[in-house]
């Protein structure tokens, strides 16, 4: 068997529209041939965006709410819905060649939950799926959403972990469209503050076994941002 390597950075904070146009430039490497798969892990300012099913009546908040939270809004490419994103959401973007695994994107979701229903098992809190909902939940709330984008079998976007996320921001949306559910965290659910430093390195151990990698290689921030983070 072939040695199956990620290539893993942690990014830290970054705005959504340069983590995106990062995307778009991993990805077009990893189609090319020129890089093996990469996971990025970070967190983004406060931030909604909205998929390419989107319905624009799920963002509630006014253009006041909007600028008194510092919330960005993006029309993007993914599939799903609308959802938030800022500090205290580990955020993971995986550009992985699925001719290496399963060209099967159903599967390729469902992998994705697992790596989150095994991260929150390390930390004793049980998840499920729900039948009609992509995503991970405990009970009828959602901890982690999930959008991607796959061409030439090639992935982008990825999934929104709740770790110490402000919950209240999910206000001013209808969280993937969804008007009868509700979100939480592993800081919600635990009772207390989570490190989330200690989550990317269990959850990077569960992405690795899910997707069957033999090796995960660590690479600076520096190899794939051009640019400074941001303060927020």
């Amino acid at each position: 068997m072939n040695d199956k390597v990620l290539k893993y950075c942690d990014l830290g904070i970054v705005d959504y529209k340069e983590a995106w146009n990062l995307q778009k430039e991993i990805f077009s490497q990893r189609v090319s041939g020129k890089i093996e798969d990469v996971l990025l892990l970070l967190e983004h300012p406060n931030t909604y965006t909205l998929g390419k099913t989107a319905d624009k009546q799920n963002l509630k908040g006014s253009v006041e709410y909007l600028s008194e939270n510092h919330i960005s809004v993006y029309d993007i490419d993914r599939g799903g819905d609308i959802t938030y994103h800022g500090p205290g959401q580990l955020v993971g973007y995986p550009i992985i060649d699925l001719n290496n695994w399963y060209k099967d994107s159903h599967k390729y979701l469902r992998g994705l939950e697992e790596t989150i229903i095994r991260t929150c098992s390390d930390y004793s809190l049980t998840c499920e799926r729900n039948p009609k909902f992509t995503g991970v939940w405990i009970d009828d709330k959602k901890i982690a959403a999930i959008g991607i984008k796959i061409s030439r079998w090639v992935t982008m976007h990825g999934f929104a972990f709740n770790v110490n996320t402000d919950l209240r921001l999910f206000n001013g949306i209808i969280p993937c469209g969804i008007r009868d559910k509700k979100v939480t965290s592993l800081k919600k659910e635990l009772k207390k503050e989570i490190n989330i430093q200690e989550v990317k390195e269990i959850l990077i151990k569960n992405f690795k076994e899910v997707f069957s990698y033999t090796e995960v290689m660590l690479k600076n921030r520096k190899e794939f941002v051009p640019f400074e983070p941001v303060n927020i």
